[in-house]
């Protein structure tokens, strides 16, 4: 009987589900449709919202075509919002083919009212897409996005000034502005603030702002390294309470270790040489991310090949070596091992993630990291990520470290053959 009561609740559940699901695409299909009429008519902002139900499939098929059609129309009639739109498309990609010199265009000519345009100008000129960099420009930019309420441009701008990434550190400036972002609800502003808290000592006001942050969307034990930017910070916060106590204390080899480390927020398309510049600076360089780039033979704001990574390495007296494991079983096994002698013994490890998915321009994207901790107990360990909020730390189970630590294009020597890459500090 017990058996059955549980099949009938799972039944219940299961139809629940489904008649919420039907519900929402019935709501959603409603509006696409309440929006064709004016949107037929001129209303820029009826244009601009099919063009976002095109984009994202809400109440209609996904059409990047008809969604580039509306925001056009929107955009052409001065819409801020629809300019933004129309200018993010071409710095992806992912709708169009990328133009980043027409994303700065448009981004120009919406960053007066528009604060999201405001933001992606300020990345654009912060990591050099579409024109020359200049990070003050690029801050400045986030800041005038931050004073009309964008609470991730506070939260990038307090994040350069504290690591000093591309300007002078200014950690005054830094507190003014993740307070600022903390005060517009932003996740990643609140992990930034408590983390400048937990560094002060003020534990309780750094508990509370973690906790904020948490709060503002959903968490779970562990994130997903692929999960939106906002959503990681909620996790962030989450991740960060649970660790205080082991970044306080000293590691039991075989059971934990935390290797703290330096964080720098990386600019677009900047992991790689921003990963390795934070591995420089636990090893006692000065360097930033940028600065890092500017060593290897790639422009600013593309990709970087692990090997020129590697070279740049060595033009600052730094010893590393490049390590590789088979993407298989076994090679999990024997990688992880490395891990965690190279924790116990206090050094970081730099890994290469890849990601799959229609979200991302070509279908995958990669990105670079570092390991800096493990939780053997839980069988988690602890990431330094470039791309979220200061410190960077988050947690991750080992499975979802088995499946996007690999790589098949982290370098031109790689010949396509995926593997799972690690830079390591060369231990005479």
């Amino acid at each position: 009987m017990a058996y059955v009561s549980a099949l009938m609740q799972l039944f219940r559940q299961v139809l629940t589900a489904l008649l919420m699901t039907a519900t929402i695409a019935a709501a959603d299909e409603a509006e696409f449709r309440s929006l064709l009429e004016p949107a037929a008519q001129g209303d820029p902002a009826a244009q601009l919202s099919l063009a976002i139900a095109y984009r994202d499939g809400k109440g209609v098929e996904k059409d990047p075509a008809a969604a580039m059609l509306w925001g056009h129309r929107a955009a052409d009639q001065g819409h801020a919002e629809a300019l933004d739109f129309v200018g993010f498309a071409y710095l992806r990609g992912a709708m169009v083919k990328r133009n980043t010199p027409l994303a700065l265009a448009y981004f120009q000519a919406a960053a007066g009212e528009s604060a999201q345009a405001a933001f992606n100008l300020g990345q654009c000129h912060y990591g050099a897409q579409g024109t020359e960099q200049d990070c003050a420009k690029g801050l400045e930019w986030w800041e005038k996005a931050a004073a009309m309420g964008h609470g991730r441009a506070a939260a990038a701008a307090a994040m350069a000034y504290l690591s000093g990434e591309g300007v002078p550190r200014d950690p005054a400036k830094a507190r003014r502005l993740a307070e600022r972002a903390a005060e517009l609800g932003n996740a990643s502003g609140l992990v930034v603030l408590g983390e400048m808290q937990f560094q002060a000592g003020d534990l309780e006001a750094a508990k509370a702002s973690w906790t904020k942050a948490s709060q503002l969307h959903p968490t779970g034990e562990t994130g997903h390294p692929a999960q939106p930017s906002d959503n990681a910070s909620a996790q962030q916060g989450a991740d960060l309470l649970k660790l205080i106590d082991y970044r306080r204390r000293k590691g039991e080899p075989g059971k934990f270790a935390f290797v703290p480390m330096p964080h720098i927020h990386q600019g677009y398309n900047n992991c790689g040489a921003t990963a390795c510049a934070t591995f420089a600076r636990f090893q006692g360089s000065e360097i930033g991310g940028w600065d890092f780039k500017k060593l290897c033979p790639s422009p600013l704001g593309t990709g970087t090949d692990w090997w020129h990574l590697l070279e740049a390495s060595a033009k600052i007296g730094q010893n590393w070596k490049l390590v590789t494991y088979t993407p298989d079983d076994a090679g999990f096994e024997e990688a992880t091992a490395m891990l965690k002698r190279e924790l116990d013994a206090g050094r970081p490890v730099v890994v290469d993630f890849k990601y799959i998915g229609p979200q991302y321009a070509g279908g995958f994207a990669g990105h670079t990291l570092s390991v800096c901790g493990y939780l053997a107990e839980e069988d988690l360990y602890i990431l330094c990520n470039p791309a979220v909020a200061t410190p960077g730390l988050q947690l991750i189970t080992s499975a979802d470290l088995k499946d996007f630590w690999r790589s098949d294009y982290y370098g031109a020597k790689a010949n396509a053959v995926l593997s799972r890459p690690a830079f390591v500090i060369e231990v005479p």
